[in-house]
């Protein structure tokens, strides 16, 4: 068994896409209609381009909504990802205008920083332990 895709709650499906590919990096992969406004939408990371999707999906559910906003409320990221360095990609994020709730910040073996996506949701990046 291995992870194959997992979604973040998103406001709006075309800034996500910007925000995810254009600011953090990632590429996408699969962009497909769903609908009348909706579109099966998903990002990689470019290092992995058969690796896990990253679905972003949108936040209509009252449930959905609800959940995503009361994480943000209490400071909760509600994913994670892997970088090589956090300080550097703090500052290069910074450098693009990325709003950053968490600093980077040392835990033990691991560092972290929490950063807003634009789109309801915060990230947490994270440099695995070595």
């Amino acid at each position: 068994m291995k992870i194959h895709l997992t979604s973040v709650f998103v406001d709006d499906q075309a800034k996500a896409l910007h925000f995810y590919t254009e600011i953090l990096g990632f590429v996408k992969k699969h962009d497909v209609p769903v609908g009348e406004t909706d579109r099966w939408l998903t990002v990689v990371s470019p290092d992995e381009p058969g690796g896990p999707e990253l679905l972003l999906e949108p936040a209509a559910h009252p449930a959905a909504r609800t959940y995503r906003d009361t994480l943000v409320a209490d400071g909760i990221p509600l994913a994670q990802f892997a970088v090589d360095d956090v300080q550097v990609e703090y500052e290069r994020l910074r450098g693009l205008g990325v709003r950053f709730t968490q600093e980077p910040t040392a835990m033990g073996p691991v560092t972290t920083a929490v950063l807003d996506d634009t789109c309801g949701n915060l990230i947490q990046i994270a440099t695995p332990p070595q």
